[in-house]
């Protein structure tokens, strides 16, 4: 392992994704240093085939079975903990890197101390950018992303261009997305890593707002782009919504408490599953 270069372990969760993984796997090998760099594979009990086809295509990485589908959180700590290195970075199946983006993320924390986690652009299929910074989760950032996020789906010209310009300018911010997050490892050791309350989703607001309480910063990286084939995983999950749910409400119970009631009754009213 070279001196002058910090480690990374790179961690990407699986669920059923065989399909997109190798995408995936090809892009990471292709662009980081086999001599600075371990990758490894936590499989949340995939019935696909997943664990195998990885075990037997790319033998260099490194798969470990969850046990079960033990979440997404969860499983992002098995893959921490099996791992030693200087930085670690959470990685989707359903993303491509593209060129130098996971140097460009290291460059970008390395070159100032007081940062601790970097997320990318992230682009789609089409190379239009995904939203994938905001405000910390509370109901009027939630009323505030959701409207940003509707009128760009919509392709409203205005939020389409909005959301171009800020997707193109360096920043920081409150959180960026889980699909590709760097983080220095004493960061995440300090604040626990992922809080396993959270099965699917608002794991990765939580986690940056816990280094931001450290006083720590959060920096959208936009000259590292990632392409980011969304919601493929999420999508042989019949459990997603109540999944997204549950996160919601183990978020507010931590972060809002106050709005609790609230929010349950909204769910209640609007039939909207959830687990308490």
């Amino acid at each position: 392992m070279s001196a002058s270069s910090p480690s990374l372990a790179i961690v990407i969760v699986s669920y059923n994704s065989r399909e997109e993984i190798g995408g995936c796997l090809e892009s990471v090998l292709t662009h980081t240093a086999r001599d600075t760099t371990t990758v490894t594979v936590v499989d949340n009990a995939s019935t696909d085939g997943t664990a195998l086809h990885v075990r037997s295509s790319w033998p260099q990485v490194h798969v470990l079975d969850a046990g079960g589908n033990v979440g997404f959180s969860r499983a992002n700590n098995l893959g921490v903990r099996a791992t030693a290195s200087d930085y670690v970075l959470f990685l989707n199946p359903d993303t491509v890197i593209q060129g130098p983006a996971i140097a460009t993320l290291i460059a970008a924390v390395e070159s100032d101390a007081s940062t601790a986690i970097a997320g990318p652009r992230l682009v789609d299929a089409d190379g239009m950018p995904e939203i994938s910074w905001g405000p910390v989760v509370s109901p009027w950032g939630e009323f505030r992303q959701k409207r940003l996020m509707d009128g760009y789906a919509r392709r409203v010209p205005r939020l389409v261009e909005h959301v171009d310009a800020l997707s193109r300018r360096d920043r920081y911010v409150e959180w960026v997305s889980g699909a590709c997050l760097l983080v220095r490892r004493s960061d995440l050791d300090a604040v626990g890593l992922f809080d396993e309350r959270y099965f699917m989703y608002t794991e990765d607001v939580d986690l940056c707002i816990g280094v931001r309480d450290r006083g720590r910063k959060v920096r959208y990286v936009a000259g590292a782009e990632v392409l980011h084939l969304r919601g493929r995983s999420a999508a042989q999950n019949a459990d997603t919504e109540k999944r997204r749910r549950s996160s919601q409400m183990a978020y507010y119970k931590k972060h809002n408490p106050a709005w609790v009631p609230v929010l349950r009754a909204y769910l209640r009213l609007t039939g909207k599953p959830y687990e308490s």
